[in-house]
Parts: C-alpha cells; structure tokens; sequence
C-alpha cells in the first residue's frame, strides 16, 4: 500500500487483508507486544494507531445486535474522488481532509452502507435530520460530497477549524458523544496524516458487522430490506 509504484488492484487486495488482520488483532491485545516486535519499526505507530481505534469502536457496542441490518451495501464512489470532496471541504471549512476521511470510514466505509443507523442517522456521514437541515447546506445527505461538506461544517462550527487539538476533540465529541469515537477518529485520522496512501488501505475495507455471534463481513451487494436474525442470514450465506 506504501509502495505508489503498486497497481490500484492490489493496493485494494492489500487494504482488504489488514483489515482481516486488524479485526483478529482487536480482539487479542495479549498479541500486540509480540506483533509490533516482528514488524520492521516504520510500522509500528500504524499497527498500534488501528488496533487501538478497533478497540475504541469495540467498546462502544453495549449491547451486540442478534440481527443483520436492514442495509445496502454499495461499491464506494473511487478514492480519488474522494480525495477530491475531501480537499473542497478542507479549502472551505479549515477542517484536515484525514479527519474527515476517518469520520467518512467510521460512518460507513467511506459510503458503502445505505441504511439508517440504529438512531435514524442518515447517509455516508450520518446525520440526524435536524442536524442535517441546520448544517447541510442544502444538500442530498445520502450524497457522498454533500455529506462530507455538511459535516465539515459541523465540525468547524463545533471547533475543528481552530488548529488546536482541544478544538477537534470537542468538535469530534459533539458529532459523536463519546470520547472512545473521539480516540478512534483521531487514530485513524493519524495514520492518514503521517502516510496520505492509507487512503487507499482503508478505501478498501468492507463492512464488518460485529453481532452476538461474532463479526460478519457484509460484502458488496449485501441488501436486506428489514432486520435478520443473524443466524438465519448465515444458514443462506455461509462465511
């Protein structure tokens, strides 16, 4: 993924096993001291930042669904488009286009969940819909650039754009009341910052869905239009 010499296939392929990796780590953090001690040191700060934001996100779920949920999952618009909304929001609002990006993955995988959340959030960005009538400028919040400028203004009007850390941290927590979804998104964030080709890492990962029964990879073209038990999704799609 590092390499830009490497063909966008398997820079995707590539993104796709760290993943794999990364969801088996999360759940073994006794591994982490012999983990980091086998990989070249350049490496270390990355692995670390992942594992931990899985950890954060982890810990959030109080209560692991015995459903699937009733979504679409969609091919996400391409990584350099992307990088292109990500860019327009930064130039307009001042908040850093990897932050944004780390909120756009935790939210739904960089738009390839089409569904409500448990709450009655909407689009690639998750917003309530009062909160997207005062801050979406307008815009569709099921549109990938819309909701990234909707929620670069958010976050600007909450803090993110002042420079200062104690601003993000404070804009990140009103997007998401939680100070362990702050830790994640400034993790994910960080890895981006230091190394603009995680983009495309991340860019690839699909939809793991962590329920009662363990994770499930929701793959492309998963679509339900209400709520399963999880065991009867699995009896037709074995994984």
């Amino acid at each position: 993924m590092r390499d830009r010499a490497t063909p966008p296939d398997l820079v995707a392929d590539a993104g796709r096993l760290a993943q794999l990796g990364y969801l088996t780590l999360v759940d073994h953090p006794e591994w982490d001291a012999t983990v980091l001690a086998t990989v070249p040191g350049s490496l270390r700060d990355t692995i670390g930042r992942n594992a931990a934001a899985g950890r954060e996100l982890h810990a959030m779920a109080t209560q692991l669904p015995t459903t699937v949920p009733a979504w679409h999952i969609v091919e996400p618009p391409d990584v350099m488009q992307l990088r292109m909304y990500y860019s327009q929001a930064q130039r307009r609002f001042g908040v850093p286009w990897f932050v944004l990006a780390a909120v756009h993955l935790v939210e739904s995988r960089m738009g390839r969940i089409v569904g409500d959340s448990s709450a009655g959030a909407q689009g690639p960005m998750q917003f309530l819909s009062s909160t997207w009538a005062h801050y979406g400028l307008g815009g569709n919040v099921w549109n990938n650039r819309d909701a990234i400028l909707g929620a670069a203004n958010y976050l600007a009007a909450n803090g993110a754009a002042d420079g200062t850390d104690a601003g993000l941290d404070r804009a990140l927590y009103r997007y998401n009341n939680d100070v362990r979804y702050v830790r994640a998104i400034r993790h994910y964030a960080g890895v981006m910052q230091a190394d603009e080709r995680a983009l495309s890492g991340y860019h690839a990962w699909q939809v793991d869905y962590r329920t009662a029964l363990g994770v499930i990879l929701l793959p492309t073209g998963y679509a339900a239009a209400q709520a399963m038990p999880v065991q009867e999704w699995l009896a037709k799609h074995p994984q």
